[in-house]
């Protein structure tokens, strides 16, 4: 199987045939705001800020703000990574003692809508998701069937893909990301080469999501599942599927699928069966992962607050999602389309990333 990101290679949940439609076509088309998972104590030794930018990386916004107030890139606290063409909303802290110099701060595209303190410094994935507001243009009249859509997704849950944003130019990460996990990558930097790696245990991920979905148990549990509970985030194993399942389809609990590493066993039984099949057809074997942590992720999330807006044309969605999760799965249902295929041929996007 090809290492390459390919949305058609990827199966769909929702049958409808789709709306179409076109994305960011202005950045104010795709909004992000993110949802903090603490509200800031007003006090303490780290200054947060909540940032509203456009048309630029998180990165690159965090690299000034590190040589206009002269703080150290290490000192700088990030929950999450945002798409450059969007407008997107967030928080980030610096050391209390950068204060005084924050009038000073200037950047065309950039503006700090609040400021409080907070006794810990952000780390990533200290957030509890994403709200998206997004235009789809083009689609006149189209607004009811994207209202039916993403009420189904609501009820059944979205297939929680990593989106093309995990991928990089020419959806070729993965491959790169291979050969740094064989040692036959000349790459050095080692945040650029986790990164990297990160992309070939989430191609894995997509296929064995995918054979679920064509296999029809996306929604219910197989033996050998590691399931997890939405409330509480609980994980366990499913020895008895008859017995779980009815808990998977009521939406209290999920399957979750591995990203491979060391910390991370493989699935067991038939659902180890089905896992090893993704991974087979890449050729591998979760030993070569052996220089990752490793972690487990949920096969489905569910939408929150979700809102359809006719426009003149097309329609506005609005939709919160959990952290980690790509809007690009919610609209790819929605739009049925290869969606964001232009993050494919962009050095600089980027969405939500995690180990």
């Amino acid at each position: 199987m090809s290492l390459v990101f390919d949305w058609s290679a990827l199966g769909s949940l929702t049958a409808s045939p789709g709306t179409g439609g076109v994305l960011r076509r202005e950045p104010g088309d795709f909004r992000v705001e993110e949802v903090p998972a603490y509200a800031a104590s007003g006090e303490g030794e780290h200054l947060y800020l909540q940032l509203e930018k456009t048309g630029h990386t998180t990165a690159h916004v965090l690299r000034e703000l590190a040589a206009q107030l002269g703080v150290r890139d290490r000192d700088i606290g990030v929950a999450g990574l945002k798409d450059r063409h969007a407008v997107t909303t967030q928080w980030i802290s610096l050391p209390a003692k950068a204060e005084p110099r924050l009038a000073t701060f200037s950047m065309d595209g950039v503006r700090v809508l609040e400021t409080t303190r907070h006794g810990n410094k952000l780390g990533l994935g200290h957030l509890r998701g994403n709200r998206f507001v997004v235009r789809v243009r083009g689609p006149v009249g189209r607004a009811a069937e994207a209202q039916a859509t993403l009420q189904e997704l609501t009820e059944r849950g979205v297939p929680n893909y990593f989106g093309p944003q995990r991928f990089g130019v020419g959806g070729l990460n993965a491959e790169e990301g291979l050969r740094v996990l064989r040692g036959e990558s000349r790459l050095k930097d080692p945040r650029v080469r986790r990164f990297l790696t990160t992309s070939v245990q989430s191609m894995i991920f997509n296929a064995f999501l995918s054979l679920r979905l064509e296999r029809g148990v996306f929604a219910t549990l197989l033996l050998g599942d590691m399931a997890k509970k939405h409330d509480t985030g609980g994980v366990f194993l499913v020895e008895d599927p008859e017995a779980e399942t009815p808990r998977a389809e009521r939406g209290e609990v999920s399957a979750t699928g591995t990203l491979f590493g060391r910390k991370a066993r493989p699935l067991t039984l038939d659902a180890g069966a089905l896992e090893a099949k993704a991974l087979a057809a890449f050729g591998l074997s979760p030993e070569v992962f052996s220089s990752r942590r490793g972690d487990r992720r949920l096969t489905r999330v569910f939408p929150e607050g979700t809102l359809v807006t006719p426009e003149d044309d097309g329609f506005t969605v609005a939709f919160t999602l959990p952290k980690g999760s790509f809007a690009t799965s919610v609209l790819r249902e929605i739009m049925k389309s290869d969606v964001d295929s232009a993050a494919l041929h962009d050095p600089e996007s980027s969405e939500e990333a995690e180990e």
